[in-house]
């Protein structure tokens, strides 16, 4: 592609280049490192960036043969991943400083396949709410959402070609969504968490961040190991129309305007493109399930933090530590109440979809807000978090800021294949709705 920028381009369209070496790593990953320094000092997505050790990275792989789909590929890091050459802090004072003496197994996986690690990104403390300072690219003056901040401010902002997540309430779809890029939490355990910081461990998914959604697939089947989650050439000529169920869901009264406005035109671009879009209503038992997921995070976030609230109780920013301390009042009478309610709904979410492949659904309740002290309403992410299926955001539209609108689009729990498929399709169909 003449004339665009490396940094710019589609990580798959950089992928091809190195594998063929018609672009060096070294090449590329100063791309990368001479973006972020145009850009981080108005942005600041990295906690930790590791400049001279990728580029000596970089000019080894050079001298290698390919090692895998990863060579030369930059990667952003969340600092809630375990890294043995770089802090692993979590945006805490709890742990400054710290540095493990091991990788997370995924960023294991993705340095064997050729990955360079630029840096680590700034999370909001303990990958909760309580924000670090990263701002929107799209807006500096609005959030770029959280607990994934610096990742798709880093992606949005063309410092790497990807970078982790994670998610425990909304915090890949959200943040990918309120900066325009693509972010997918998979299907619950598809990407080992070993290594990756826990949160509520029966709903931490580890996320991925990418610019688009074939680019997402990409990453994807390199760190899960998965090439069956690949989007091949063929699928852009978008032959395949997916069934979409349009959903509202129980928690559509608190999207705004901008945002039920943009789902509606979403749904009909979709139709118009050929798609056949089929009205889905949830059960009644859908709508004990963002009271459900609330239930399970606290119980179990309270517990994991237990040692932190022990000693370390002072280093928490008063937020985080009042919040973490009312977890302690949830029974487990209660936290397996919330657990067989989620049981329920994921067995019967099959006969919900019938025959359509994916729902679409709002992915935010509007906008990034203004200023960085918020990090944004997670309430339209947390059911589809419990649910344990994946979800990958979409945009469906630009809000009065002219800050894109989330969507996400979700299937069913294993069926990362045809979601991402559906999502790419859809994906494409938005782009070229918004920009006709």
């Amino acid at each position: 592609m003449k004339n665009i920028p490396w940094v710019e381009q589609s990580a798959v369209a950089v992928a091809q280049a190195l594998q063929n070496r018609s672009l060096s790593a070294k090449t590329y990953v100063q791309a990368c490192l001479d973006q972020i320094e145009q850009s981080e000092p108005q942005v600041r997505a990295f906690a930790y960036l590791a400049r001279d050790a990728a580029l000596k990275h970089a000019q080894w792989l050079d001298g290698q043969a390919i090692l895998g789909g990863m060579h030369g590929l930059t990667v952003g890091i969340k600092d809630v991943f375990d890294t043995h050459d770089m802090p692993t802090q979590g945006g805490s004072q709890v742990f400054q400083g710290y540095q493990p003496v091991q990788d997370a197994a995924c960023i294991a996986t993705l340095r064997k396949a050729g990955g360079v690690m630029l840096g680590k990104t700034v999370t909001t403390e303990l990958a909760t709410f309580p924000t670090n300072g990263t701002r929107n690219p799209r807006q500096l003056n609005h959030t770029p959402g959280g607990s994934s901040s610096g990742s798709a401010a880093a992606v949005a902002a063309n410092m790497v070609s990807f970078a982790t997540g994670t998610q425990t309430m909304g915090s890949t779809i959200r943040p990918c969504g309120y900066c325009g890029v693509t972010g997918y939490k998979p299907t619950y355990n598809l990407v080992p968490k070993r290594g990756v910081w826990p949160n509520a461990d029966s709903c931490d998914t580890v996320g991925l961040v990418a610019r688009n959604v074939r680019d997402v697939a990409f990453f994807a089947a390199q760190i899960a190991r998965y090439p069956d989650l690949l989007i091949p050439d063929e699928a852009i000529a978008l032959d395949q129309r997916p069934t979409v169920g349009l959903c509202k869901t129980f928690e559509w009264e608190l999207a705004d305007l901008h945002i039920q406005n943009a789902f509606l035109q979403s749904a009909r671009a979709l139709e118009k493109a050929g798609a056949k879009v089929v009205e889905i209503a949830l059960p009644p038992a859908f709508s004990q399930m963002l009271k459900a997921h609330t239930t399970v995070v606290h119980f179990e976030m309270s517990g994991g933090f237990m040692d932190i609230l022990s000693r370390h109780a002072d280093k928490m920013r008063p937020p985080l530590r009042q919040r973490s301390l009312e977890g302690l009042s949830v029974t487990g009478r209660e936290y397996q109440a919330a657990q067989a309610l989620a049981h329920q709904c994921r067995a019967s979410f099959d006969q919900v979809l019938g025959a359509c492949d994916v729902l679409f659904v709002p992915a935010a309740t509007g906008e990034a807000p203004l200023g960085q002290d918020y990090s944004g309403d997670t309430r339209m992410n947390q059911v589809w978090t419990l649910m344990h299926g994946p979800c990958i955001s979409v945009t469906g539209g630009h809000g009065p800021h002219g800050l894109p609108l989330a969507m996400q689009v979700v299937g069913r729990i294993h069926d990362d294949q045809r979601t991402l498929l559906a999502a790419h399709w859809i994906d494409t169909i938005l782009r070229n709705a918004l920009n006709a």
